[in-house]
């Protein structure tokens, strides 16, 4: 296969998760407001730092100390000045497509123009509080029927690998971007006394937007805590969003693929980080530190995959 055409595949399956993602990401805002009383005061402006778009952000809305739910809902799903919004990735996987389409089924095209024209025609409509969880909702199905045709269809070759790994690399940055979102000073209470009992229903917000709270439930039998919940969602060896879920399928796929030793010694590295975590000392302070750590291992990888089979 020609390095180029596994480049495209690879990122294909990161923008359409990408998308994916961004969509439960906002969810998890406008969750949580719809369950906050309205004497709490709800901040949207970590969403922002949390995708690593704070500078973008910062140069066109720039004077904007307290930026309002129209903006920040707005540069993360439609903007074009943010690479990383809804809209962009949509954009950039159907155009990916165009090059590639005769190395996947017909109906991925066909469920990608579909979910492009739709973002196109309602995304304006979508970003206002009214509509938004039915516009978020459909983005997010259509991104796994996308998914969902490469799995039922796609010749499990040396491309659909590179598919395997892209999905399995973007969701498990998007989780700890996610568990970032929830625990980082979205809900500023009044009384320190009610701290704990909001940050329990951050925590409820992250399992929902990434659909593991049923999950949860059912494997952790206890209430939701910020322990808990991490444990879960960095840990968890059954959870396909889970990051170690995801870092253990990468592992997995490698041995079909050409052996690069530098990938898998990362691969490694990122596995033996998220076993040895311990989510009781996470949850009593501010878990982006760590969070951060992972993003920036995951960077690395995603430099050692370059380098060893798309620059060959």
């Amino acid at each position: 296969m020609l390095s180029r055409v596994a480049d495209n595949l690879y990122w294909f399956a990161r923008y359409v998760r990408r998308a994916e993602n961004t969509a439960r990401l906002v969810g998890v805002g406008s969750q949580l407001q719809l369950d906050l009383p309205r004497s709490i005061r709800f901040t949207w402006r970590p969403m922002i730092d949390t995708v690593g778009a704070g500078e973008a952000f910062a140069a066109h809305f720039s004077g904007t100390d307290d930026p309002t739910e129209v903006d920040v809902v707005r540069f993360l799903l439609l903007d074009p000045r943010n690479a990383s919004s809804l809209r962009v990735s949509i954009e950039r996987a159907r155009e990916i497509l165009r090059t590639i389409r005769d190395s996947l089924p017909q109906q991925t095209w066909e469920a990608v123009n579909d979910l492009y024209l739709h973002v196109t025609d309602h995304g304006d409509r979508g970003a206002g509080r009214r509509y938004r969880s039915e516009f978020l909702s459909h983005v997010v199905d259509c991104c796994l029927k996308i998914l969902g045709l490469l799995t039922a269809n796609a010749s499990r070759d040396i491309g659909f690998q590179f598919i395997r790994l892209g999905t399995a690399i973007e969701q498990a940055d998007m989780t700890t971007r996610i568990i970032d979102a929830g625990s980082s000073g979205l809900v500023r209470p009044r009384h320190e006394e009610d701290r704990e009992v909001f940050q329990n229903m951050q925590w409820m917000a992250v399992l929902r937007s990434l659909e593991a709270y049923q999950m949860y439930r059912r494997h952790i039998r206890r209430r939701v805590s910020g322990e808990h919940a991490l444990r879960f969602l960095l840990q968890d060896d059954g959870f396909p969003r889970s990051v170690y879920f995801c870092i253990a399928r990468a592992q997995r796929t490698l041995p079909s693929m050409p052996p690069r030793p530098a990938v898998e010694r990362q691969v490694n590295r990122i596995v033996g980080l998220i076993r040895n975590a311990d989510p009781a000392s996470l949850a009593a302070r501010n878990p982006a530190a760590f969070m951060d750590e992972i993003q920036v291992n995951l960077g690395r990888l995603h430099t050692e995959l370059t380098d060893a089979y798309f620059r060959a």
